[in-house]
C-alpha cells in the first residue's frame, strides 16, 4: 500500500510517523505483506515542517502566488497547557516551570518530534498538491491520482497512490460573516488570519467581531495599543472575564455605514477598524468532486467517525474535530485509519457508516447545535477518543487529557488576563494537580 500524506504540520507528522513505522516493520519481515505500507510520501507546500505553527510576517499571497497558509501572530502563546499538547508517547521534553508555551516553543517541539521519528526523509518541501482524484479500478491500477507542483522549478507531475491522508489543517481559509453595509464601510477590515502585531491598531477604535478563543485573546492583546476596543458577540450574557478599561462589550453588528457600526441593540459607534475573529472554513481545494467529500455549511461529509470517507474509504481527513487535545487526537486518528487500511480491522458497510453520521448529527441538533458545529468536541472529546479506541481495538488516550483540557478551557473563560500563569502537573492517567 502506497500512502500519500498531504501537509507536514502536526497532523501530517503523526501520519508520517505511523506510516513509516508500518513500512519499517514490513522491511524487517523482508517482504511487503498485503495491506502493509510499502511506501509513504508527504507533500508540503512550505519550506519547513509545522503547518500553522510556522510564523511569517507575510500576509496575502506568497512569492509562488499561493495564499499564505499560516494564521500565526507574533506574540501567540498556547491557550492550552503543554501537559495536554504532546503526542501520546512524545511529550514536551524541555524543562520549564510554565504550562503555557510560545509559538516558537511549540514549533521547536514539532521539529524534535520530526527528527526523533526520522520522518523528514519522506517530506517533499515546496510541493503543492493541486489535484487528488480517484482512478478507475484496473487489475494493476492504483486508486488515487495526485497532481503535484514543484514550486521551486514550476514543474508538475502526477503520482499514483493506494491511499490518501489529508492533513492540510483548518486554520487558513477565513470565514467572514455576511453583514449589511460591509462594502460601504470606509475604514479598515481585517480577519485574524492576516493579523501579526498589535501596532496596526495604535490609537484606533476597533470593533472585534467574535468571542471565540482568538477573539478573546486578540481583544486583550490589541487593547494595549488601541484607543478603544468593542467586543461584539452573540453570547446571551456578558463575558465574565475582567477586561481592561478601554474594552466594551456589545451584541452582534446589525449593519455598517461609511464610518459607523450599528449593533442589534441599536447602539451606534464610530470605528476605524472592523477586526473579524470569526473563525475558519474547512477547505480542500485540491480534492476533486469525484472524491466524494463535500463541505456543507462547514460540516465535512459524508465521513465515518469525522475521519474516513464513506464513498472512498482509502481517503482519510485527519484533524477535523476542534476544541480538542489536537496532537494526541491526530495520533489516535492515524492509528485508527491504519488499522482498517492494513486489514487488521474490517470497515462496516457504507450504509452503517452513513447511519452513524446521521445519528450523531441528529443528536447534535437536539442539543441546539447547528450543522457548522458538527466537528466541535469540547466536553465530548473524551467519549469521541474512547469510541475510536474501542472501535478499532487501540490503546486509548488517558482520560486526564480531556479532563485537563476542559479545566483549562473554563479558566480561559473565567480569567482571561491571568489564566496562562496557571501551572499543572499530570499525576497519572486520571488525575492532575494545579501547582
Amino acid at each position: 500500500m502506497r500512502v500519500v500524506v498531504i501537509g507536514a504540520g502536526s497532523a501530517g507528522l503523526a501520519a508520517l510517523r505511523h506510516c513509516a513505522e508500518d513500512l519499517k516493520r514490513s522491511k524487517e519481515n523482508e517482504k511487503i505483506e498485503d495491506g502493509r505500507v510499502s511506501d509513504v510520501v508527504c507533500y508540503e507546500r512550505c519550506d519547513k515542517i509545522g503547518g500553522t505553527w510556522v510564523y511569517t510576517e507575510e500576509t496575502g499571497i506568497d512569492k509562488y502566488g499561493l495564499p499564505i497558509h499560516s494564521s500565526m501572530y507574533d506574540s501567540l502563546r498556547t491557550n492550552l497547557p503543554k501537559e495536554v499538547m504532546g503526542y501520546p508517547d512524545f511529550q514536551y521534553d524541555v524543562e520549564t516551570s510554565k504550562s503555557y508555551l510560545t509559538r516558537t516553543e511549540i514549533l521547536e517541539f514539532l521539529e524534535r518530534y520530526c527528527d526523533h521519528f526520522r520522518v523528514r526523509q519522506y517530506i517533499h518541501f515546496l510541493h503543492n498538491v493541486e489535484l487528488v482524484e480517484p482512478t478507475l479500478r484496473g487489475e494493476n491500477a492504483k486508486k488515487w491520482k495526485v497532481t503535484v507542483k514543484n514550486l521551486k522549478d514550476g514543474s508538475t507531475r502526477t503520482e499514483h497512490f493506494d491511499a490518501v491522508m489529508v492533513c492540510n489543517g483548518h486554520y487558513f481559509q477565513p470565514y467572514l460573516p455576511v453583514i449589511e453595509g460591509r462594502k460601504e464601510f470606509k475604514g479598515k477590515q481585517l480577519h485574524s488570519h492576516d493579523y501579526r502585531v498589535p501596532e496596526v491598531f495604535a490609537d484606533k477604535t476597533v470593533v472585534v467581531v467574535g468571542a471565540g478563543p482568538s477573539g478573546m485573546d486578540l481583544t486583550l492583546e490589541i487593547s494595549k495599543k488601541a484607543r478603544k476596543v468593542i467586543l461584539s458577540h452573540h453570547n446571551r450574557s456578558p463575558i465574565a472575564t475582567v477586561f481592561p478599561e478601554n474594552v466594551y462589550q456589545l451584541p452582534d453588528i446589525k449593519k455598517l455605514t461609511e464610518k459607523e457600526v450599528e449593533f442589534t441593540n441599536n447602539t451606534r459607534e464610530e470605528a476605524d477598524v472592523i477586526f473579524y475573529c470569526t473563525g475558519y472554513k474547512y477547505s480542500f481545494p485540491f480534492l476533486s468532486p469525484r472524491c466524494g467529500v463535500r463541505v456543507d455549511d462547514n460540516m465535512v461529509t459524508p465521513l465515518w467517525k469525522h475521519l474516513i470517507s464513506t464513498e472512498n474509504p482509502t481517503l482519510a481527513l485527519i484533524g477535523l474535530p476542534f476544541y480538542v487535545c489536537a496532537f494526541s487526537m491526530f495520533d489516535l486518528q492515524v492509528r485508527f485509519v491504519l488499522k482498517y487500511w492494513t486489514g487488521k480491522k474490517t470497515l462496516p458497510s457504507k450504509e452503517i457508516m452513513l447511519a452513524e453520521e446521521t445519528q450523531e448529527f441528529e443528536k447534535k441538533k437536539k442539543q441546539g447545535l447547528e450543522k457548522r458545529h458538527f466537528h466541535m468536541m469540547g466536553p465530548e472529546q473524551g467519549p469521541y477518543f474512547d469510541d475510536l479506541a474501542n472501535t478499532a481495538g487501540l490503546t486509548p488516550l488517558p482520560p486526564v487529557l480531556a479532563k485537563l483540557h476542559n479545566e483549562s478551557s473554563m479558566r480561559f473563560l473565567d480569567d482571561l488576563v491571568h489564566y496562562r500563569e496557571d501551572r499543572y502537573k499530570i499525576l497519572d492517567d486520571f488525575n492532575f494537580v494545579q501547582l
